[in-house]
């Protein structure tokens, strides 16, 4: 079986640079979101549910859902982001159709890297040997989503409303990397956690994940 790094974070923290980085060096690499933007694909049941629930006109020139029209119907509003996720089905199930495959074919000395946003409310990092979360400050992060995707402040601020805070996220994590400076210093910071990290589940010596303590602590609490 297979090393997997969990990676997880806040829009525009730098998480897809770090899983690029590490696929250059040879991991196998899963964005659930681009996973998740295939279920509801032309012709898949979700893309029918999703188009009934949000109109016509989230429907692209391409006959694609623009998701940009999409995310400004649901980012930033937890009910309608709710129907929107019961619309696409059972997301966990695509994931975990993926890992099942990196357990079956992959060696232990592969590493893979699984990409999620909610990859730690989700459950996902059950799956991983560490968890990895990325942070920034909300400045930041609307500086980029201006910068790389061309949002108005209105529009940045309403995909900023629907993130979670880093640290509610913290005690689930193994590895935190708060990405606001130097690109160079975040990338050297990257491979070498990189490095460590998977030098350390060569030899036998990677510490358990704190994650697998804090699923359990929520599991209990949720029963109580």
């Amino acid at each position: 079986m297979p090393l997997i790094i969990g990676v997880t974070g806040s829009i525009a923290t730098g998480k897809s640079s770090a899983c690029a980085l590490m696929a250059a060096q040879g991991a196998k690499h899963l964005d659930a979101d681009r996973l998740v933007h295939r279920l509801y694909d032309p012709g898949k049941p979700a893309f029918d549910r999703i188009v009934g629930i949000f109109g016509e006109e989230i429907v692209g020139a391409d006959g694609y859902i623009d998701r940009k029209i999409l995310g400004s119907k649901v980012f930033g509003k937890p009910e309608e982001m709710n129907r929107l996720t019961t619309a696409i089905g059972n997301i966990a199930e695509a994931v975990k159709g993926v890992v099942d495959e990196w357990n079956m074919t992959l060696g232990e000395n592969d590493v893979a890297v699984l990409e999620a946003v909610n990859l730690i409310e989700a459950g996902y990092g059950q799956w991983c040997q560490s968890v990895w979360l990325f942070a920034c400050d909300e400045d930041t992060a609307r500086r980029r989503l201006m910068q790389r995707n061309g949002f108005t402040m209105e529009e940045a601020d309403q995909r900023l409303a629907s993130q979670r805070a880093w640290q509610d996220r913290e005690p689930a994590s193994d590895r935190v990397f708060h990405n606001d400076g130097d690109l160079d210093e975040f990338t050297d910071q990257v491979a070498a956690a990189y490095a460590e990290t998977v030098r350390l589940a060569r030899d036998g010596r990677l510490p358990v994940s704190g994650y697998y303590d804090w699923w359990e602590q929520r599991a209990a609490q949720s029963n109580s």
